[in-house]
């Protein structure tokens, strides 16, 4: 058993290995550039920052730096580790929704016509992107190959810094709750939302882009199974029986889909290995923005909280491996990529407007529904658009997948209706 499992990682980590003897798409140049180990190199330069700063919390903890400290420095040091309490005059109402002033049914349905275009054109673009961006190569001629972009996390960097520049406008322009969480929490969800966004774009080196929304819609089975094992949490007949639905769909996709013209069983299971890093940091983003929201703050605050982080992980760790250069000089050469990964940012700091925008005003059901049928649209201009091949049952099973996705939006709909309670949406889910 022990060495069949060795085997397994040995040829995850290494997929060349399993090749069966055919020659990759896009061999590799050397070992330093195998996933895993740039993903150990990208979680090293994190922890250049992270480890320090833990050390410095603790110190101004010990000190009671809250209590003694005075000078330049105490403001600085009072918002990033102790925070600041919210006066019960500084927090405004929180509703479930905006109101407006315009109640007829032609302009709710407007607004809502509106908000399920731009969601639908920006993450549809977004997707067709990505996919654009890590799977086809750039500077192709009738002499020459191209040369692929390799570098994830220069591609995370840039919708980080759009997306902070677009959340800072915002706080600045509109009203905000007084901010009272200490700026270190937002750290954690950051590195989480970091590896998980950077597993999302490497894992389209090894499966297609179906397999990979197909994956995200899944993940409320290993959230299930996670909360029945360690939070011995209790789910109703209808979660269960949307979760079983789920996987058998996927397992459809999964088993019956014609293999892609670059997999091989080990590319495949390093493509899987990624999926499920994604759904685990996704997963852990996700909650820890839960415990946040606890400080009465706006998705727009915690947006703004969650990518300043992310541009400092991001750019430290890309300037320590001297990458920060190498991806400047690719856009250099290939102004076509320079305008995808301008327009990839673009699409993703729109689309979190859109998503605050869409549940203040139609509320959490809504916005679910209409970025379920994204998903299934994704999938359909993947498959046009790249030639994914998708037999009878494969497409079944996608179809298995977003009945289960609409019926637990429906079941949960219900739910909410006995007792609704406002909630704050976490972000960064792209």
């Amino acid at each position: 058993m022990d060495t069949r499992w060795w085997a397994v990682v040995v040829l995850a980590t290494f997929p060349f290995l399993g090749a069966g003897g055919e020659v990759p798409e896009a061999p590799l140049e050397s070992w330093t550039q195998l996933w895993f180990f740039r993903f150990l190199v990208n979680a090293a330069g994190y922890a250049s920052f992270i480890v320090p700063g833990y050390f410095l919390v603790q110190y101004f903890r010990r000190r009671n730096y809250l209590e003694t400290g005075r000078g330049l420095c105490f403001p600085l040091v009072k918002a990033c580790v102790f925070g600041n309490e919210p006066k019960a005059s500084d927090e405004p109402p929180l509703t479930s929704r905006t109101e407006s002033a315009e109640t007829t049914p032609t302009w709710q349905a407007l607004k809502l016509l509106f908000c399920a275009t731009g969601l639908q054109v920006s993450y549809l673009t977004w997707g067709v992107l990505q996919e654009r961006v890590m799977t086809q190569s750039y500077g192709t001629t009738a002499t020459t190959p191209g040369e692929r972009f390799t570098d994830s996390q220069f591609l995370v960097l840039m919708n980080r810094v759009l997306a902070l520049m677009v959340a800072g406008l915002y706080c600045v322009l509109c009203k905000q709750p007084r901010h009272g969480a200490p700026m270190y929490r937002y750290s954690f969800a950051s590195l989480s939302n970091v590896l998980s966004s950077w597993c999302q774009y490497e894992a389209l080196k090894f499966v297609s882009f179906p397999t990979q929304v197909l994956a995200k819609a899944s993940k409320v089975i290993p959230v299930m199974l996670m909360g029945k094992l360690v939070s011995r949490r209790s789910y109703e007949h209808w979660e269960y029986l949307t979760a079983g639905l789920i996987s058998v769909g996927v397992s459809m996709f999964l088993l019956s889909s014609g293999p892609e013209p670059r997999s091989s069983p080990a590319t495949t299971l390093s493509g899987l290995i990624l999926l499920a890093g994604y759904i685990a940091f996704d997963s852990f983003t996700s909650n820890w923005q839960d415990a946040l929201f606890a400080y009465k703050m706006s998705s727009v605050q915690m947006m703004f909280g969650v990518n300043l982080f992310s541009c400092l992980f991001t750019v430290g760790s890309l300037l320590e491996q001297g990458a920060l250069l190498e991806g400047t000089r690719f856009m250099g050469r290939h102004s076509e990529f320079a305008a995808h990964a301008l327009l990839l940012s673009v699409c993703s700091a729109c689309g979190q407007i859109f998503i605050f925008y869409t549940i203040g005003q139609f509320g959490a059901a809504a916005f679910t529904i209409i970025m379920t049928l994204r998903q299934a649209f994704a999938i359909l201009l993947s498959c046009l658009l790249y030639d994914h091949t998708v037999t009878v049952v494969g497409g079944l099973g996608v179809a298995v997948v977003f009945a289960a996705l609409l019926l637990r939006v429906y079941a949960r709909g219900k739910k909410r209706a006995k007792k609704a309670v406002p909630t704050e949406s976490p972000v960064q889910k792209v």
